[in-house]
Order: structure tokens, then sequence, then C-alpha cells
């Protein structure tokens, strides 16, 4: 395979990793929004690191967190769906994961003992990892075309969100 070729399948991959993670993110906004009731639910099974998320459950925090959760999964989402802000999202993105990842531990196992450390939250923490390394922003996204506005290059302060 020659390396254009390489460099238009590489592409391919880069664009199908973004919208599928971002479908992920979206869909989980769509799925839990206006349920208040899914925070909880979730923290409710921590198992290995109890002491760090019981504070979470905590009434006066809980609709704090349900909003950042809801509207965080919806930013996520469309910031990988269009392309735009790619490397401010995913880290953020990254950090959901290790956190969905450790909630439900029950060491070593994750979830239940068909996984053993390693599960879906350390696979999708990878990709997104990904595609901040390949600029995926840049790749049929926004990221590229507003890293060339004028404002982006008069204030470089703002290259590093797209660039």
């Amino acid at each position: 395979m020659s390396q254009q070729a390489r460099s238009h399948v590489e592409k391919y991959f880069i664009v199908f990793f973004r919208l599928t993670m971002g479908w992920t993110f979206l869909y989980a906004a769509i799925h839990h929004f206006g349920d208040d009731k899914f925070v909880v639910g979730f923290l409710s099974h921590v198992k290995t690191f109890h002491d760090v998320y019981a504070p979470l459950t905590n009434p006066t925090t809980l609709p704090v967190l349900t909003f950042l959760v809801e509207y965080g999964h919806l930013l996520i989402g469309l910031s990988l769906i269009s392309g735009l802000l790619v490397r401010v999202s995913s880290p953020f993105a990254i950090m959901l994961m290790l956190l969905y990842w450790t909630a439900h531990m029950n060491f070593p196992y994750i979830e239940d003992v068909t996984n053993y450390l390693i599960d879906y939250h350390i696979v999708y923490a990878g990709v997104l990892g990904y595609l901040i390394y390949k600029n995926a922003g840049h790749v049929w996204g926004l990221d590229g075309l507003v890293e060339r506005w004028h404002l982006v290059e008069h204030y470089p302060v703002l290259r590093p969100l797209v660039g």
C-alpha cells in the first residue's frame, strides 16, 4: 500500500473514531437528559472506591453533578462530531472514562468477572488519546477551519484550543 493510500485510510479511521466516540457521548446525553436519578443510580453500585464516590451522592452536590454530567456529555459529543475544540473536549472525555472505569471496579474486576482490569472505558480513553495525538479536529472537522480565522491568528493564545 502506498504512503498516500495509507494516509487516506488513516484519515477515514480518524473520522470514524471521532464520530463514533462523539455519538457515544451524544447518545449518553440524550438518553439521560432530564433524568435526575441516573447519577445516584450509577454511584450506588460503587465498590472499590466507595469512600471517594459516596460524598458525590450528597443531596446538595447531586444536582450540580447531574447538570455537569448531562451537559458535559452533550458538549463532548457535539465537539467530537463537529470536530470543533477536540483538543479541549477529549481530555474531559478521558477523565470521565477513567472515573467511570473506577466507579464500578470490584478490584481487580471491572463490573463483572469477564473484565479483568481492562474494559471498554480504557479502550475509549485510548481512542480519545489517539484523537488528541492525531489532531482529529483537523481531519474533516471545524478545528482546521477555525485555526485559520483572523481572531486565532491575531491571538496566538487561542491556537492550542484548535491546533
